[in-house]
């Protein structure tokens, strides 16, 4: 009989993690045959961690990690999937956003012989800015960076123990998980669901996480950005010689009086502030190579409840 791994990554969600357990208990546990629930603690500053041993006490089929400090819900569910043994393996969010069933759906999807079941929202019931900044994003990864990307985006998802091995080999940091399920391939299958409001605590989700997550995207599957300042130097290029050849029809044939200050100041802070940016561009590119070159592992593991250590543990 296959075996099903659901790892769910925590972040200050003590409030929910006890009823996201019910939860799966209720609807679909007694339904999967064998199973494994992994709650990966992502560096929480409440009693995350203390719940989910209350839950370990109650279900031998729960693991627990536990990272060393906040890195982020990309390296908290590769912990997770590092740490599983499944033969397939489902990403579960903790804030009960997400049906119970639908990992049911994907599971007899992978049964079928798909690889990535992807859990797509159809529509949700988010705040205003919330899925102002969803749609944009996922408007910017299927015009420049992935045009595979379902229009209504995903965080559930299904991957096969092939899938999850090729992504242990990829061993990416400042990356987005979603995307390297996308680039990785394989066969694969969409189950669309209505994601629901979240009830019951706040999101941790700040303006500057979204932020990188853009850059990690972009910089990390895309060539826009270069190609993006290879245009800005072209046209630049062109708009000077046309600027240029303005300034000699003024003078010598329509002996316009050419008042220099003005314009040149106005072109010298524009052309400034675009290296500038091109060079914040340039930057985000060394800085990601230093940082790869450094090979520091994308998480620490502090405690491991109910499992084997793996890599990236301190031991």
């Amino acid at each position: 009989m296959s075996k099903l791994s659901i790892i769910v990554p925590v972040y200050y969600n003590a409030d929910t993690i006890m009823l996201l357990y019910e939860d799966l208990k209720s609807k679909i546990l007694e339904k999967l045959g064998d199973y494994e629930i992994i709650f990966v603690d992502d560096g929480s500053g409440d009693n995350s961690f203390e719940v989910m041993n209350q839950i370990k006490a109650l279900d031998e089929h729960v693991k627990l990690v536990k990272l060393s400090k906040n890195y982020g819900e990309h390296a908290a569910v590769l912990a997770g999937l590092m740490h599983c043994t499944g033969d397939c393996a489902v990403v579960k969010q903790a804030d009960l956003v997400e049906p119970a069933e639908l990992i049911l759906d994907m599971k007899n999807s992978w049964e079928k012989g798909n690889k990535v079941v992807l859990a797509v929202r159809a529509d949700r019931d988010d705040g205003f800015v919330e899925k102002l900044f969803a749609n944009l994003y996922y408007a910017i990864v299927r015009k420049f960076i992935m045009p595979s990307m379902p229009k209504g985006g995903f965080d559930c998802y299904l991957l096969d123990r092939q899938v999850i091995e090729v992504l242990r080999l990829l061993d990416e940091k400042n990356s987005a998980l979603t995307l390297q399920v996308l680039w990785v391939g394989f066969k694969r299958d969409m189950i669309y669901f209505h994601r629901g409001a979240r009830e019951i605590g706040e999101s941790k989700w700040t303006l500057s996480k979204k932020v990188k997550l853009v850059l990690d995207s972009m910089m990390s599957f895309s060539y826009f950005p270069v190609r993006f300042m290879s245009g800005v130097g072209v046209t630049f290029f062109g708009a000077s010689i046309i600027w240029a050849l303005i300034i000699v029809i003024q003078k010598y044939v329509t002996h316009i009086e050419v008042e220099g200050w003005t314009s040149l100041m106005v072109m010298l802070l524009c052309s400034s502030g675009l290296i500038m940016l091109m060079l914040g561009i340039l930057g985000e590119y060394v800085w990601r190579a230093l940082d790869a070159s450094r090979n520091r592992p994308p998480y620490i593991v502090d405690e491991v409840v109910g499992d084997v250590k793996d890599k990236h543990e301190l031991k």
